[in-house]
């Protein structure tokens, strides 16, 4: 079972998905090659196209991602500075994506920008609809200074989308005549396709109104839910590991759940609570969590020795902190299998054990009679205090 948290869609990827369901959306082509774009510019045929690159993140627009053009002159030169290069915006944290295709799009008369998303709110156990007169590149602002803005329809799941919460919707866009009667069509297309590829978001940002009255997806994304990845074979395949830290995608191989973050103590745990509990008390402790790295029930000896190489990928971890419960596994089994994976990845750097379950002193006995310099804890707030110390910072 795949356990990265969510599947992102590029925008095209989103798109086809919308087309399937029925939902507006301009005439684009996708292209991968310079040598593709004349034809991508006949095939959209327009009095302008829009250059869009296609990367996991939004805001895209302001970072030069999302450029539009008059001439072929002018899409040739932007596609080519685009194409093949990468793309940082507010939404990647720093890190530059890169962008291996643009999507070639129609220029539409646009007449109003407005916003509408779909997420599972935790809250109310509901899939909810989030939406604003005030859609476009701001939106993200106007939710801080304007909430008033923002409204949310919380779904029932006995009954759906009901037609009083569609004309709710049109009253508060301030929509008309045919908008009006596509926003209820759209918030049911919206809903059958989070049920049916069991998505956590879909969003449209910008849902455009043009100047002949239709409303159309200018922009798209959603994502899938990683729990429910083995009922969407087909959505599988759309998965581009470019676009995904690549310590990440290789963990999800190994079945590990591990999320890059910028400290310097490695954490090896299993269970995701004890896993954020471990990260508190590093932190509390002085120290700095290099990663969040859940090893799952079934700690196996080629699990733990994957894990290492996970951790040790990032080349400022100091020392590692290894905290298992062994309910599932004995821990005598965990500890041969630390010592085996210790010895195969060659550790030179300092690694604290916590061991509490099944046969722990076995555990414990295996580990200091294996000659390594595997320094074990008595509980857990002593294995943060020594794996802190270990990294010169207690």
């Amino acid at each position: 079972m795949e356990t990265f948290r969510y599947m992102n869609l590029h925008e095209y990827q989103s798109k086809a998905l919308f087309a399937e369901y029925g939902i507006g959306v301009p005439k684009g082509q996708l292209i991968t090659a310079l040598s593709e774009l004349d034809a991508a510019l006949d095939t959209v045929d327009s009095s302008g196209w829009v250059v869009k690159a296609q990367i996991h993140a939004g805001a895209r627009g302001k970072a030069g991602g999302v450029q539009l053009v008059k001439t072929r002159e002018e899409a040739h030169s932007v596609a080519k500075s685009l194409l093949g290069s990468s793309l940082a915006t507010i939404q990647t944290a720093g890190k530059a994506l890169p962008i291996n295709s643009l999507l070639i799009e129609e220029t539409l008369a646009i007449e109003e920008e407005l916003y509408l998303s779909l997420v599972v709110d935790r809250v109310t156990r509901t899939h909810t609809f989030v939406i604003s007169a005030a859609g476009g590149m701001d939106i993200e602002a106007v939710a801080e200074t304007s909430p008033e803005k923002i409204l949310s329809i919380h779904i029932d799941p006995t009954v759906g989308v009901m037609p009083y919460q569609c004309r709710e919707v049109g009253f508060a866009l301030g929509l008309k005549g045919d908008a009006f009667k596509q926003i209820g069509t759209l918030m049911k297309q919206f809903y059958q396709l989070a049920l049916d590829k069991d998505v956590s978001q879909v969003e449209i940002n910008p849902l455009i109104r043009t100047a002949d009255n239709q409303l159309i997806a200018l922009d798209a994304k959603v994502n899938i839910d990683s729990n429910a990845l083995y009922r969407q074979p087909g959505l599988v395949k759309l998965r581009d590991f470019s676009q995904e830290d690549t310590r990440e995608a290789k963990a999800s191989e190994h079945e590990l759940n591990y999320i890059a973050l910028e400290g310097d103590i490695g954490c090896m745990v299993n269970g995701a609570g004890l896993a954020m509990a471990t990260m508190d008390l590093i932190k509390l402790n002085g120290g700095e969590p290099a990663n969040f790295l859940d090893v799952g029930g079934g700690a196996t000896p080629e699990r733990v020795s994957e894990a290492f190489k996970l951790i040790l990928s990032s080349s400022e971890v100091k020392s590692i902190l290894v905290n298992i419960f062994g309910g599932i596994v004995r821990c005598d089994l965990i500890a041969e299998g630390i010592i085996k994976a210790v010895k195969e990845v060659g550790l030179t750097i300092p690694v604290v054990v916590r061991l509490e379950g099944t046969n722990v002193e076995l555990g414990r006995e295996i580990l200091a009679n294996s000659d390594l310099s595997i320094i074990t804890a008595d509980g857990l707030a002593d294995a943060a205090y020594q794996v802190v110390k270990a990294a010169g910072k207690a």
